[in-house]
């Protein structure tokens, strides 16, 4: 959707306010919203015209250019030759608070990412306080395309944009041509959070996920999905459709955006994860956004979301007694984690998997039932996590009755589902149809990076020329550095730290001896904090205070991550080595359920980030025989063969 009005300096400034409010009105329908803005937007046409009188005639600016994925749209887009400028108004305000600077940055970094004709376009944000005393700027070149935000007040915008054109302007660079550039494809990605606040506030998530070859992907998902239940609700079946992905691809989106889909359409569905962290804070953000938007008591908003439900509570309650769920529809996110039967008995004394018992509860329902099965790709990470084959082997021995729409992907076992099949031969007496839409190939969290997940793999694999390749050819808009100096990782971070981008760090629950650098990985943390809280607050993951394991960040995501290196996965001469910290000392891994576990909290680590990574392997130590120096220094020099840069 394009601004709301366009045209070059020229034009403008012959242009009557009114004529241009009148563009700008256009599709609000709320009178005393349209009075108030009316007043604002004629202080603002008033003030360009003054600063921009002296600018050059043929530059072009656009108004009220939207921003899907914030909702909002940019107050003025001035297109300078080969620049773009983007520029935050604040009326009558006499500073420029962080929240301007936040927000103008946020506008600027989506542009950079997601605006087709923007893309290597310079971008500098401008946050234009009108009764603000002047700042000084920095204007120096950052290595973004997004260079530093700069501050003007109603007296020197003018000058401000001329100075920073002089600076930044490319006379051999083309000129953007205004009208390609406001109806340009915008193409933005959603964080899993993002995405659940937009659905829980009525809008479609379709409008604000389409990235490159996973936007047609996760539509084709979940039409796929939504006529599997339509079918089954016209032939009174009862369905499980598995809905599987590289790491990234969108799979709780995928289940979150079905749900939506179905409460409007086929009646009422709920989403269920056993991935406690990733419910608190989905839960914890919808009741934020909820309490902002509707004004009220942020104890009454957390009430009132029923959005994501713990699968845990939702099995025991059902289990204890014999009623027909409310709901004829239920999705399980990272579905390959439910509990075996062993591990349900020590928890709960229980008899049965948690499998078996979704199967037993939804059962209960006449005519037409379904469950959609949203499955990692190796990222069993807990002892007592059943995997795949529970749910085939409960299928087969139980549910036959029931329905299955699986991907190709899956019956094969292929490698970016971590070899993983649902039956190791697939029965003859059950009815499955083969649905390729059913598996999502492509990472939309790494929206700059599709084959991160295939690169992923490499490294675990011990391809290191394989993982080279994959990163000079096929990751060049994903920075991935090393550094042995956590500071340094810290500085790397911060520099990635503007408007709302998130930062943070990460490691292994297995690292306990990366204490002596002053990250716990045994303290809990508040999830809900680390992940919506503020960045100048000490419990913020942007703080860069307090690591999270894989537990805490499975299922959800960081803009920039600094992966803190443990010495429980080392690389060694014949390959990965595999250690656990026990009293005081470390002791080899033997099993092989204890080796896969600690790969697979590796590739949840490596596949956090949306935009790029830092991983921080530490020197060791010549006088702490827990942390020996040649160990860090074998991964370290592992990792450097896979093309992987030192900051």
């Amino acid at each position: 959707m394009p601004g709301k009005y366009q045209s070059n300096i020229e034009s403008f400034l012959f242009t009557d306010n009114e004529t241009v409010i009148g563009h700008l009105s256009l599709g609000l329908t709320n009178h005393q919203l349209l009075m108030q803005q009316r007043t604002s937007w004629n202080h603002q046409i008033t003030y360009i015209k003054e600063c921009f009188k002296n600018l050059p005639a043929g530059w072009n600016l656009i108004l009220e250019y939207p921003i899907p994925r914030r909702s909002k749209r940019i107050d003025i887009v001035l297109l300078a030759s080969d620049l773009i400028f983007i520029i935050e108004f604040k009326d009558k305000e006499i500073k420029y608070t962080p929240d301007a600077i936040s927000q103008v940055e946020d506008y600027s970094l989506d542009i950079r990412d997601f605006h087709k004709q923007s893309a290597s376009k310079t971008i500098i944000p401008i946050v234009w306080a009108s009764e603000a005393k002047e700042k000084r700027n920095e204007l120096t070149d950052n290595g973004d395309f997004v260079k530093p935000t700069l501050f003007a007040n109603r007296q020197n915008l003018n000058a401000v944009i001329e100075i920073a054109f002089e600076c930044f302007t490319n006379p051999t660079a083309l000129i953007i041509n205004p009208t390609v550039w406001n109806n340009s494809e915008y193409l933005p990605t959603p964080t899993i959070i993002e995405a659940a606040q937009h659905l829980f506030s009525g809008q479609n998530v379709r409008e604000i996920s389409r990235s490159h070859a996973g936007s047609e992907n996760l539509t084709d998902t979940t039409d796929a999905v939504l006529n599997a239940i339509k079918h089954a609700q016209e032939n009174e079946e009862k369905i499980i459709c598995f809905i599987t992905g590289v790491p990234g691809a969108g799979k709780t989106l995928a289940g979150l955006n079905i749900v939506h889909n179905v409460e409007n359409h086929s009646g009422k569905g709920v989403f269920l994860s056993g991935n406690g962290p990733l419910v608190k804070v989905l839960t914890e953000a919808l009741a934020r956004d909820n309490s902002k938007r509707l004004k009220i008591p942020l104890s009454q908003s957390r009430r009132e979301i029923a959005f994501v439900q713990n699968v845990h509570q939702f099995l025991d309650f059902y289990h204890n007694n014999d009623q027909t769920p409310q709901d004829k529809i239920i999705l399980f996110d990272e579905a390959q984690r439910a509990w075996n039967a062993e591990h349900s008995k020590r928890k709960f004394d229980r008899d049965f998997s948690e499998a078996e018992m979704l199967f037993n509860i939804m059962n209960r329902n006449k005519g037409w039932a379904v469950i959609v099965a949203l499955i990692g790709s190796g990222q069993e990470i807990n002892t007592g996590e059943a995997g795949l084959a529970e749910w085939g082997k409960t299928i087969n021995e139980k549910f036959s009755n029931w329905k299955i729409y699986i991907s190709p992907e899956l019956k094969d076992g292929i490698s970016n589902i971590a070899n993983y099949k649902l039956f190791e031969k697939v029965p003859a007496n059950l009815s499955i149809t083969e649905l390729p839409e059913l598996h999502l190939k492509v990472s939309i969290r790494a929206y700059k990076a599709e084959k991160l997940s295939e690169w992923v793999e490499r490294i675990l694999e011990d391809d290191p020329l394989k993982a080279k390749e994959l990163l000079q050819y096929h990751l060049n808009d994903y920075p991935i550095f090393l550094t042995r100096n956590l500071e340094t990782a810290r500085q790397f971070l911060r520099n990635k730290n503007r408007g709302h981008r998130r930062t943070g760090l990460i490691a292994s629950s297995g690292a306990r001896r990366l204490k002596p650098f002053g990250l716990d990985v045994t303290a809990e943390i508040d999830v809900a904090n680390w992940f919506l809280n503020p960045k100048i607050d000490i419990r913020s993951s942007c703080f860069l205070e307090l690591p999270a394991t894989e537990f805490a960040v499975q299922g959800l995501e960081l803009d920039w991550v600094g992966l803190c290196w443990g010495d429980d996965f080392r690389k060694e001469e014949n390959g990965w080595s595999f250690h656990s910290f026990k009293g005081t000392k470390w002791q080899l891994e033997r099993q092989d359920e204890r080796k896969q576990f600690i790969i697979n909290k590796y590739r949840v680590l490596l596949t956090r980030a949306r935009e790029g990574l830092v991983i921080f392997i530490p020197e060791g130590s010549q006088t702490d025989h827990t942390r020996p120096r040649k160990n860090y220094d074998s991964t370290y020099e592992y990792l450097r063969q896979t093309g992987i840069e030192e900051i």
